[in-house]
């Protein structure tokens, strides 16, 4: 066991969806030894992720890579570094941009951390997988078959190829999330889940939205994705974090593909009405790039040793949307 009592846990991207999830999970876990690196006093739906969470020390991104550059002592009590800081747009276009954020810097930190004895685990992405024909398999004997389908996936991507070349992957844990919904996530905008876009929809127009299918084994709205509430990825990370000898590749989902119409049916049943779904048109930009099946495979994560039960598709949407969305609260509140 890795005991997160001892010295700081790191948390990069700690006012995002899952970065500030974790800090709540470790807040609940009675621990506050909690570094945040995020952007220097959000503003907006960020500033209210962090009102509520138990910290030692907030950074900016840029004074933390500063400092682990210049191999500051300011880091000397950091014994676990949880990476989840990124640029997650799936239509981001600066490739340069992507590679920096999501490559350069996830490697200074994992180098930084194997040379100081720092537990690391780091977000991947499901995106790395692409449409899924090649499997979507969370070992690493074969992760160059693999083709993204968007700069974002092949920033992630190019990381485990990296991790794997250098031996890092048998040193560190990387983070296959799938579709991660859940309170927190009110500063993505358009990059929100469906449920919380769906919800405020729904409270506008009494009906919700989806795209049809441009795949002719797939009707419309019979797209499926593997959906994991935040909960249960807070539990897998820091368990993961927890757990020194669980490295490699992990897939993080609920192991089940549900498809959209699930989805909107549980998001209409948590605010008790009646399902009024209407189908449009994708747009162009996406249908090459657009995923039609995602199912994450958690065997390797069971045989580790996780055993904590999961949220059902209809449990996590009820409890995000009934005690989250509806009195516009955030975790911890």
């Amino acid at each position: 066991m890795h005991d997160l009592s001892h010295g700081i846990t790191l948390v990069t991207g700690g006012a995002g969806l899952i970065g500030s999830a974790v800090i709540w999970g470790l807040n609940q876990r009675k621990l506050t030894n909690i570094w945040l690196v995020d952007e220097e006093n959000p503003s907006g739906p960020k500033r209210e992720n962090l009102k509520n969470l138990q910290t030692q020390r907030q950074m900016s991104p840029e004074l933390f890579r500063e400092l682990i550059r210049t191999k500051s002592d300011e880091l000397k009590d950091i014994h676990t570094m949880i990476h989840l800081g990124a640029c997650s747009s799936t239509t981001e276009t600066n490739e340069e941009f992507l590679t920096d954020n999501n490559l350069r810097y996830t490697a200074e930190l994992c180098l930084w951390s194997l040379e100081n004895g720092v537990r690391f685990i780091y977000a991947s992405s499901a995106a790395t997988y692409g449409d899924g024909s090649e499997g979507m398999e969370d070992t690493s004997e074969d992760i160059e078959k693999y083709k993204p389908l968007n700069l974002y996936g092949w920033s992630k991507h190019k990381f485990d190829l990296l991790a794997k070349e250098r031996g890092w992957l048998g040193k560190t844990a990387g983070l296959k999330y799938f579709n991660v919904f859940g309170p927190n996530e009110e500063h993505k905008e358009n990059m929100r889940s469906v449920v919380s876009k769906a919800f405020q929809q729904i409270m506008n127009t009494e009906e919700m939205t989806l795209f049809k299918s441009h795949h002719p084994e797939y009707s419309d709205g019979r797209q499926m994705r593997d959906f994991l509430y935040v909960k249960d990825a807070v539990s897998m990370t820091i368990w993961l974090a927890s757990n020194g000898n669980a490295n490699g590749l992990f897939n993080l989902g609920s192991g089940k593909a549900r498809t959209w119409i699930d989805l909107a049916s549980s998001i209409f049943s948590a605010l008790n009405r009646e399902p009024s779904i209407r189908f449009i048109e994708m747009p162009e930009i996406l249908r090459d790039k657009y995923q039609y099946f995602t199912e994450a495979n958690i065997k390797k994560l069971r045989e580790a040793g996780f055993v904590e039960s999961l949220y059902e598709l209809e449990e996590g949407v009820r409890d995000y949307v009934q005690n989250y969305l509806m009195p516009q609260k955030r975790l911890g509140a």
